[in-house]
């Protein structure tokens, strides 16, 4: 059944994210009337899973829906802007972009043009459309809107099975930057893990079942007592010993870790006296090891 409170909406950007977000507003009784994309094969991915007509040029689905979600990669979105504010029908629209990176300035054309705008960002990861799906509802979502469209965007996220977060465009980078650290770089962290465990004989099929109970008992432990409670290991008993090894061994077999071990040791050290541990002569001890290393990259 149809939501009066909320109009037809059209996907610009048939990807990954797009079409899960279709996918899911259908489901929760919303009509998906357009999708556009320039690729075909895209579109024909798209509809089978939320329907609607399609198109290959964006400014074509305001012919058919009062809110426009623009989900093409973060690069385009302000030429997509810019090609839909051209036609008369925008004024009165809703447009939406779904970049965690960027504010409201990617959506100026159209609101010059009479059109009422927000960013809804879902702080997830996606591998698949289907993954996508799973993964969105009781996702957390970044919302920066105008006045006009700041209810609408609430509402959407909350179609979606969202909870909504609120993030002025100024605060929008570092928003984003965050998320990257907690996914990106944690699944490039996990990434050198295996590449340590590779280097003394252990497969990474047998790496990955040593270290993930491992993570998944830390993320426990940082769901239950928060990350400074949670933290454990060398640093945090002031075990410069054990520090100065890792520091030797990793130096002489994979220097390229170097810097990176190092530079998160020295994050470790101010989190342990903070859960306070560590004193100050401890703490020196082992800053002092770790920006041994520092310096001498940067001395190269």
């Amino acid at each position: 059944m149809k939501k009066r409170h909320l109009n037809n909406f059209a996907i610009v950007g048939a990807g990954m994210v797009g079409t899960a977000i279709g996918y899911l507003l259908k489901k929760a009784g919303y009509e998906i009337v357009a999708i556009a994309d320039k690729s075909a094969a895209a579109l024909r991915r798209a509809q089978s899973y939320i329907g609607g007509k399609a198109y290959r040029k964006p400014q074509e689905v305001l012919r058919e829906a009062d809110c426009i979600l623009i989900t093409t990669p973060d690069d385009i979105i302000l030429s997509v802007c810019k090609d839909i504010a051209l036609s008369p029908l925008i004024k009165g629209k809703y447009i939406f972009h779904m970049s965690g990176a960027g504010g409201l300035d990617l959506l100026e054309p159209a609101k010059k043009a009479g059109a009422a705008v927000a960013s809804i960002h879902p702080l997830q990861s996606f591998s698949s459309i289907d993954n996508a799906i799973q993964n969105i509802p009781s996702s957390y979502f970044g919302i920066t809107a105008d006045a006009k469209a700041k209810t609408r965007a609430e509402t959407i996220v909350l179609a979606l099975g969202g909870k909504p977060i609120y993030i002025s465009s100024k605060q929008k980078s570092l928003y984003h930057a965050a998320a990257c650290v907690a996914s990106n770089y944690l699944v490039s962290l996990l990434n050198v893990v295996e590449s340590i465990y590779q280097s003394i004989g252990i497969s990474e099929k047998d790496a990955k079942k040593a270290y993930l109970p491992l993570i998944y008992g830390s993320l426990k432990n940082i769901e239950f007592s928060g990350s400074i409670q949670a933290l454990t290991g060398p640093i945090v008993r002031g075990d410069s010993g054990t520090i100065q090894k890792h520091v030797d061994a990793i130096n002489a077999n994979l220097p390229q870790y170097a810097s990176l071990y190092s530079s998160l040791g020295l994050v470790t050290v101010n989190l342990a006296r903070k859960k306070g541990t560590l004193n100050l002569r401890q703490a020196k001890k082992i800053s002092d090891i770790l920006k041994g290393v520092i310096n001498h990259e940067h001395a190269k």
